[in-house]
């Protein structure tokens, strides 16, 4: 079942944004995985944290790549134009896997290496179905 949930708390810029996504299918017909919510956090102006969850026959990738997507959404949405890549944990257990992401946010292209340009990650995750925040 395809469905979105509509954000617990609405857009706060100082209290950040909690949402959630239910129930949308990797986009494989061979795999039976979902993505199952995104809750965001702002830890400090720059600093989001994300968590994130899928059930199914999800990846350890996968999850990395949900992250990534509500992290490069998150940016857009607050006007920025990047995120660089700060940590992802992944746990699975019983077939739900979550994911514990934290990414910085800029208007300019941050140093370090796991940057990404928000407009192009956002562009690339909705071409695959990967739901965002």
């Amino acid at each position: 079942m395809n469905r979105r949930c509509l954000p617990l708390s609405g857009f706060v810029a100082c209290c950040g944004l909690a949402g959630c996504v239910s129930s949308f299918p990797v986009d494989d017909p061979n795999r039976a995985a979902f993505y199952d919510g995104v809750e965001t956090r702002l830890l400090d102006d720059d600093l989001v944290n994300f968590h994130v969850q899928m059930t199914g026959m999800a990846t350890r990738a996968d999850v990395e790549d949900y992250a990534k997507c509500a992290a490069a959404q998150y940016a857009l949405i607050r006007g920025y134009g990047f995120a660089r890549h700060v940590r992802t944990n992944v746990q699975e257990e019983g077939g739900v896997w979550r994911g514990d992401a934290v990414y910085t946010i800029s208007p300019a292209l941050p140093r370090g290496l796991q940057t990404l340009d928000a407009e192009v990650v956002a562009a690339a995750c909705a071409e695959q179905g990967i739901p965002t925040v």
